[in-house]
């Protein structure tokens, strides 16, 4: 496992386990503790996700087995559009703190650049200054929001998670997040069962050349980007399979072939820029 320093000074590892729409608990939970064990030491969560609960849960028990030590996990969580304002903010970052049952979390973003976020982020950065936060960031920010954000606020964020993958390379966004030092995280890193990307001829040929996975090649392209990766499963083999991508490096010349697949668009790209979609994610309630 190789490990990001964040403008904070926390080291972040380069790969993590998402618990998106794993919203059972028991199956979170076990999928979680299978990934302790794997060796994963990131869990990426969302207070929309409704698993935060179950991934405190999980990781209390494997402290309490002796698996890990609070020290040696790094914790994220994100804030929703519903609590997208100072005050709503201050409250949905004591909520994910409960829900988890930790006294900090490593990493707490906005989840997306909608309604206050402005104000919202201001509560982050008083959290952060306390102590409750090691690290804040954003999610879903393109470019020139992430530019005008940057330009604005005092804390500039750690970390911008965006859907990142060989055929949606966002070359654009890596390039302004270097210029303020943020780190780019992906979602979505395998494509999110699009594209058809474990037949695509070009990423199994890569692959055969070093004995490994499409999916496996999917994310050692993003790491050597310096992107953080965070794919997600419930099942054990794959699990333990992603993880596996520490013991063998791509070629420049592979690296180019990998980002040749790029189409430019993505779900994001897509979805974001449509009027009905944001209005649809502003009336998501996760609470009263």
């Amino acid at each position: 496992m190789e490990y990001i320093t964040l403008n904070t000074g926390v080291k972040m590892p380069m790969e993590g386990f998402g618990v998106f729409q794993v919203t059972d608990p028991e199956i979170c939970k076990e999928s979680v503790l299978n990934a302790i064990k794997t060796g994963y030491r990131l869990f990426d969560t969302a207070a929309v996700y409704g698993n935060e609960k179950a991934l405190g849960e999980a990781i209390h028990e494997a402290i309490e087995q002796g698996l890990v030590t609070r020290n040696e996990l790094f914790i994220t969580s994100k804030l929703w559009v519903q609590d997208m304002n100072y005050e709503a903010a201050k409250k949905g970052i004591e909520r994910s703190l409960e829900k988890l049952g930790l006294d900090y979390l490593d990493l707490y973003l906005l989840h997306q650049a909608m309604r206050d976020y402005f104000g919202a982020y201001r509560a982050l950065e008083e959290a952060y200054q306390a102590g409750k936060l090691r690290a804040i960031g954003v999610s879903n920010f393109y470019p020139n929001i992430l530019t005008n954000f940057c330009e604005t606020m005092s804390v500039i964020p750690a970390v911008n998670q965006i859907e990142l993958h060989p055929f949606f390379t966002q070359e654009d966004a890596l390039e302004t997040a270097r210029y303020y030092g943020v780190v780019p995280e992906a979602w979505a890193p395998l494509g999110g069962g699009r594209y058809d990307a474990f037949n695509n001829a070009i990423l199994q040929e890569v692959a055969s050349a070093h004995q490994k996975t499409v999916g496996q090649i999917m994310l050692r392209w993003n790491v050597q980007r310096g992107v953080v990766v965070i794919p997600k499963s419930t099942h054990k083999e794959r699990i333990e399979e992603n993880f596996a991508i520490w013991d063998f490096s791509l070629t420049d010349d592979e690296m180019t072939k990998i980002a040749s697949l790029d189409m430019g668009y993505g779900d994001t790209r897509t979805k974001h820029f449509d009027p009905n979609f944001v209005r649809s994610v502003l009336n998501v309630k996760i609470h009263d």
